[in-house]
C-alpha cells in the first residue's frame, strides 16, 4: 500500500515542482525584459535540463546506482547527482548573460516561497508509521522538512507585507533550509546500507531506492539551487543598501 501511495506522490512531485520553477523563471524573465526569443530559449534550456536530470536519476535509482558505497573508496553516486543537479542549476543562473539577468531579476518572494513545497517531506513520518522508514531519518527529515515549508511561508508573508523582519525571516528560512539538508543527508547516510551504516541495522532505510531516491537525487538539488539564488539576492541587496547609504 506505502509503496503504490509513494510511487503516485514522487511523480507528482517530479512533475509540480520543474513547473512551478519554469514559472518562477518566466515571471522573473518577464521583469528583465528579455525578448521572447531568448525567454523563449531560457525555458526550454531548463525545462529540457530538468527533463533529462529526472530521467537520468530516475533511471539510475532504477537499476540501483544510487545505493550508498559499501567501502571508504567507493563512489557516492548519489550525492553526485545532489550537488550536481543543484550546481548545474546554479552555473545556469550564473554563467550566461541571459541566466543572470533572470536571476538578479527574480522576486525574493518567489525564491523564497519555492521552499514552501518542502512540507512534502512529511511523507518521511508516513513511510515511518508503515514501518517502512527508521525512525532515525524519518522524523528529523520529515519535521524539517515541514518547518523548511512552513518558515520559507512566513518569510513569504513578511515580504509580502513589507514588514521590517522580512529579511531576516528570508535567512532563517534559508539556514533552517540548508540545516535540514545537512542533517537529513547525515542521518540518511547512517540509516542506509553501507560502510557508514551504524544506526537502523535491523530496518535499514530506503531512501536511497526507487522511487524515494529522486528525493536527494532529483527534488533537494532543485530546493538547494533555491537557497542559492534567494542568498545571492539577499546579499545583492545589502550590498545596494550600502551603496546607497
Amino acid at each position: 500500500m506505502f509503496s503504490t501511495f509513494l510511487e503516485f506522490y514522487v511523480r507528482a512531485f517530479a512533475t509540480l515542482l520543474p513547473v512551478l520553477a519554469v514559472i518562477a523563471v518566466a515571471i522573473a524573465a518577464q521583469r528583465a525584459k528579455l525578448s521572447l526569443l531568448k525567454t523563449a530559449i531560457a525555458l526550454s534550456v531548463l525545462g529540457i535540463v530538468l527533463g533529462l536530470w529526472y530521467a537520468l536519476a530516475a533511471r539510475a535509482g532504477e537499476l540501483g546506482l544510487l545505493m550508498p558505497p559499501q567501502t571508504p573508496t567507493g563512489i557516492p553516486y548519489v550525492l553526485i547527482f545532489l550537488f550536481g543537479g543543484a550546481g548545474l542549476l546554479v552555473l545556469l543562473g550564473s554563467a550566461t548573460h541571459a541566466g543572470r539577468r533572470i536571476a538578479e531579476s527574480a522576486d525574493q518572494r518567489e525564491m523564497i516561497a519555492f521552499q514552501v513545497p518542502r512540507v512534502m517531506g512529511f511523507v518521511f513520518l508516513v513511510g515511518w508509521a508503515f514501518g517502512e522508514i527508521p525512525w532515525q531519518f524519518a522524523l528529523p527529515a520529515g519535521v524539517g522538512d515541514i518547518w523548511a515549508g512552513i518558515a520559507g511561508w512566513q518569510a513569504f508573508k513578511a515580504l509580502e507585507q513589507g514588514r521590517a523582519n522580512a529579511n531576516a525571516l528570508v535567512w532563517r528560512a534559508n539556514i533552517i533550509g540548508l540545516s535540514d539538508f545537512a542533517i537529513a543527508v547525515l542521518t540518511g547516510v547512517l540509516t542506509s546500507e553501507g560502510f557508514l551504516h551504524v544506526m537502523a541495522l535491523e530496518e535499514p532505510n530506503i531512501i536511497n531506492n526507487y522511487p524515494l531516491v529522486l528525493f536527494p537525487a532529483f527534488f533537494v538539488p532543485i530546493f538547494l539551487a533555491a537557497h542559492v539564488f534567494s542568498i545571492l539576492q539577499l546579499r545583492r541587496a545589502a550590498r545596494q543598501k550600502t551603496v546607497t547609504a
